[in-house]
């Protein structure tokens, strides 16, 4: 049973937004500019969800654990770096439910953050640029604080900023890492059926509760203690 928040912060990638397309397509043209064969959208989208520079590292060495040689990343970066910032938003969208589940959330008075571990110079223009932005009170980015999920810091960081005690706030995302987060930090945690959790069905890292949509949490909230 979900106890009814005063508080609720929303993971981007996998959870609001699916931006799959334009990481592999970014990945792809890395690899290629680096005279390597691509890895296409089915690998990459198992290998998203620790931000930008483990995904280089991984597409690298086309696996999930593992390191690259330093020198080939310090060439791959740039590269990488390059193409997402042109590249941050042409393919990505809202995942469905999403901008009906924000606009209830909204309209019923919940206090909204966007925690997420995109570095901010891609974050920012992503939401902006899909029309959600100005639905959040705080956003939190990967860089804005010296640790990122799985750590619950920036969850705690938003509680703080907005004067909620972490008992009566609630996570929304999608990955082991959410999950991990929000437990630390005292949260209660949702995780959506979708997203990116490495290949992983999200219900074996135990949240407090699985959706298949951002408009189902409209019936968990009304039946909240």
């Amino acid at each position: 049973m979900i106890n009814k928040p005063e508080m609720i912060l929303i993971d981007v990638d996998g959870t609001l937004v699916d931006s799959v397309p334009d990481l592999a397509y970014c990945v792809d043209e890395m690899l290629k500019q680096l005279g390597r064969p691509p890895h296409g959208e089915t690998k990459v989208r198992d290998w998203v969800g620790n931000g930008v520079e483990r995904l280089v590292r991984r597409a690298l060495i086309g696996q999930l654990d593992g390191e690259p040689e330093e020198a080939d990343f310090e060439r791959a970066y740039p590269l990488f770096l390059d193409l997402y910032t042109v590249n941050t938003s042409q393919r990505s969208m809202l995942y469905p439910g999403i901008r009906e589940g924000l606009d209830y959330l909204r309209n019923q008075g919940y206090r909204l953050g966007c925690v997420t571990n995109k570095a901010a110079q891609f974050t920012s223009p992503l939401l902006r640029d899909l029309g959600v932005d100005d639905d959040f009170e705080i956003i939190i980015a990967g860089d804005t604080l010296p640790k990122k999920k799985p750590d619950p810091m920036p969850l705690l960081h938003a509680a703080e900023s907005l004067g909620v005690n972490p008992a009566a706030a609630l996570m929304v995302g999608d990955s082991q890492s959410d999950v991990k987060a929000a437990r630390a930090a005292g949260f209660q945690i949702i995780c959506m059926s979708y997203g990116y959790n490495h290949g992983e069905d999200i219900r074996q890292y135990k949240p407090d509760a699985v959706i298949d949509s951002l408009v189902e949490i409209r019936s968990i909230l009304e039946n909240a203690a």
